[in-house]
């Protein structure tokens, strides 16, 4: 076989390896290179081979696969890496992402999704199986707002600054009243102009914020 894309495969399961090979090679595209039962035998066999595609198993011995991710990823090795793991958790794929993983694929929908999968991040795409779209989305939708709050930081005044600053430090209207010489009143128009331009909604939001961006808004 000469195929186009060149994949190295990384489980601790030989069994689970050999169907996984059948697998992939019945694309004429795709071709198997080489086998690894763990992280730290798979990064060794990634700098020597040089694959398109790893497609690896989150729980490993010696190095998991988050730990591999980050080893490729400080390395700078140009490689794509997929994930094929049982893990369906939120948490699991959003550390994946960070990761710098490119494909995302359960097990139990390795026989349909795999070969696309391996051909779409080998384009330089992302890929995730489609039983997880709803948490791709959650992420993006994240992002998207972490953004807008971050350009909203921006737009605030000295004084309103000064108001969520204090807030993160648990001060009530009255206090931070006090402390900047003007009314609670006064206090509790800025707690909402600060609301409106960060786009947080419910009581507790702007605490929550405040106390993240703590040292952000405070230095």
């Amino acid at each position: 076989m000469n195929g186009e894309i060149n994949v190295l495969i990384v489980d601790d399961h030989p069994i689970f390896r050999q169907g996984l090979r059948q697998v992939i090679e019945s694309d004429a595209r795709l071709e198997v290179i080489g086998e690894a039962g763990d992280g730290a035998a798979a990064l060794e066999l990634i700098e020597k081979l040089k694959p398109a595609v790893v497609v690896a198993d989150v729980n490993m011995p010696q190095m998991n696969g988050l730990e591999l991710a980050r080893k490729i990823k400080d390395r700078n090795i140009k490689v794509a890496l997929v994930f094929l793991t049982m893990h369906k958790d939120e948490t699991m794929f959003n550390s994946a992402m960070d990761a710098g993983v490119s494909g995302y694929v359960l097990k139990d929908s390795a026989a349909t999704d795999i070969t696309d999968c391996i051909k779409t991040v080998a384009a330089g795409k992302r890929y995730i199986t489609p039983a997880l779209s709803d948490y791709l989305f959650n992420r993006n939708r994240k992002s998207v707002r972490f953004i807008d709050q971050t350009d909203g930081l921006d737009s605030l005044t000295k004084t309103e600054r000064r108001v969520l600053c204090l807030i993160a430090e648990d001060k009530t209207s009255r206090e931070i009243g006090e402390l900047l010489f003007i009314h609670s009143r006064t206090v509790d128009n800025h707690r909402t102009n600060i609301s409106r331009k960060l786009n947080l909604h419910g009581s507790h939001a702007l605490l929550r914020f405040a106390l993240k961006h703590h040292s952000q808004l405070c230095d």
